[in-house]
């Protein structure tokens, strides 16, 4: 009795190239990427490359790399290749949001520079201990930041904008009542902020 096996897919890669000036080209990435791509037996199914933008940049300026985020979650491809990690962002931050995005997307990421890999279990691991590093980080900074806070007040220092002058507050309490002027052109008359009109008006129960 013979047993059959339904072969297994190859996966559906995706290639995201970038270049941070014009006077570059893509094609050693693409070159690269195509070649592991083969030598691994996946198919290249999207090719998105954005030229003359900063890795810095945010996703709605580099519209290549929104688009292949976008097109991730509606399961186009499987895994999203790039040369190396500065491709995809220059902060740990930029790249973590990229991953787990991808991860929600159950889409794979293969940087080829530093071997990152979300294929293999190393690979994954490499993700988690990534990912769990940047977030101890943010702790850090964020205790850091309440600790200098802490310290201020009890130094006496007053956090936040220092409030406006009695008899500006008072003359503004004035006008709102009157209810002749919007809350712009108090702020213009006035000399403040639209947000300090804003709280006066809060705090008289007007909105």
């Amino acid at each position: 009795m013979t047993t059959s096996t339904t072969p297994r897919k190859p996966k559906r890669a995706a290639l995201y190239l970038r270049v941070s000036t014009d006077r570059q080209t893509v094609e050693n990435q693409r070159q690269a990427l195509e070649a592991i791509a083969g030598h691994r037996g996946w198919d290249i199914v999207a090719t998105y490359g954005d030229r003359g933008v900063s890795g810095a940049k945010g996703r709605k300026d580099r519209p290549e790399f929104d688009r292949m985020l976008s097109e991730a979650g509606r399961g186009k491809f499987d895994v999203v290749m790039a040369f190396a990690l500065d491709r995809i962002g220059r902060s740990l931050g930029d790249l973590l949001h990229t991953i787990r995005h991808l991860e929600e997307c159950k889409v794979d990421l293969f940087i080829d520079k530093q071997m990152l890999d979300t294929t293999t279990p190393q690979g994954k691991l490499l993700y988690a201990v990534t990912g769990a590093f940047a977030e101890f980080e943010r702790d850090m900074i964020v205790q850091r930041v309440n600790a200098g806070l802490d310290r201020a007040r009890t130094a006496g220092v007053t956090l936040g904008r220092p409030r406006i002058a009695e008899k500006t507050e008072a003359a503004i309490r004035k006008a709102i009542t009157k209810g002749d002027k919007g809350k712009h052109k108090l702020a213009a008359q006035f000399g403040v902020g639209s947000g300090t009109v804003a709280r006066i008006k809060a705090e008289m129960g007007r909105t």
